[in-house]
């Protein structure tokens, strides 16, 4: 199993990009409570004097260590903490949050004794049924619910072409202006043959696609963005985390029109990073999710 990382971030910020970039160093950091680490970083984001330009205030940080890909994303919630806490500690909304992500075809929840499972059916970026996606079976677990702090996680033992031990993990808790600072981090292992199909992707089909931690500027004074698994990485990342934030804001409406406002919420906010999260137009997005949902809701109907 993966073992756990604590990241100590420097903070530095980009104002053009609107982003909080992180440089993670390996610190340890034996018996601090976990609770203590986030209010650190959460003290760093609030004082920082540019918020950002698109008003989303986010620290990202990613590492390819051997087989192991992570990212992780830092950033204020604009939420009460007891509002953050209640929804991502119900399995069964965390399936409304990642079905919005352009990959998750479907999402279901289940029950045994004392134990939640989530299934997400991962798949191409356009429209795919679940039976052709392939399954990644997550053990849900809450590790720290109280009043202010919680900690909950996912754990897969595998996943598609060789991939295994994925991890991901949130944390939260609140601020003193009301806010939620919140911690996303996303982790899995790959087989040697996946690195290598991963890396000739990126080398060529993919060499345009890149991430959010700038590692250069080149001649012009231009800023040239990580790439390769480490962009994908981070994507990934920023994508659920921004699936969590659509989820909440879009909490104050009937219940019956939340799932249309969410999706369109989600994809408001990765166009605002559109040199590294765009994939689809808007109006192809938005049918293709309608129709997944519909899918999603007969699974979960099947398990009932």
């Amino acid at each position: 199993m993966f073992i756990r990382y604590r990241l100590s971030i420097t903070l530095s910020v980009i104002f053009a990009t609107g982003l909080l970039w992180c440089i993670p160093v390996r610190t340890a950091q034996p018996g601090r409570p976990a609770h203590e680490i986030l209010l650190d970083k959460c003290r760093k984001m609030e004082t920082a004097s540019i918020k950002g330009t698109y008003g989303i205030p986010i620290c990202i940080a990613s590492a390819e260590e051997g087989d192991v890909f992570r990212g992780e994303v830092y950033g204020i919630v604009g939420h009460p903490f007891k509002t953050v806490r209640d929804a991502i500690s119900a399995p069964s909304n965390w399936c409304d949050m990642v079905s919005v992500h352009y990959n998750i075809k479907a999402c279901t929840w289940s029950r045994s004794a004392d134990q939640y499972f989530l299934t997400f059916y991962s798949g191409s970026k356009t429209y795919q049924s679940p039976e052709d996606a392939h399954q990644l079976e997550f053990d849900f677990r809450v590790i720290e619910h109280t009043s202010d702090y919680v900690n909950l996680l996912l754990t897969a033992d595998e996943g598609p072409f060789g991939t295994k031990d994925y991890r991901i993990e949130f944390e939260a808790m609140p601020t003193e202006q009301g806010k939620t600072i919140a911690h996303f981090s996303y982790s899995y292992r790959t087989a040697f043959a996946a690195r290598l199909a991963i890396k000739l992707y990126y080398q060529t089909i993919g060499y345009d696609k890149v991430g959010f931690t700038v590692i250069k500027t080149n001649e012009q004074g231009d800023r040239v963005y990580v790439s390769g698994t480490r962009g994908m990485i981070e994507r990934n990342a920023v994508r659920y985390y921004l699936a969590v934030c659509a989820y909440l804001d879009t909490l104050p409406y009937p219940h019956n029109e939340r799932f249309k406002q969410r999706i369109n919420r989600w994809y408001d906010l990765t166009d605002r990073y559109r040199k590294q999260l765009f994939e689809l137009n808007k109006a192809d997005y938005l049918q293709c999710k309608k129709r997944e949902r519909q899918n999603q809701i007969a699974l979960q109907y099947q398990l009932s």
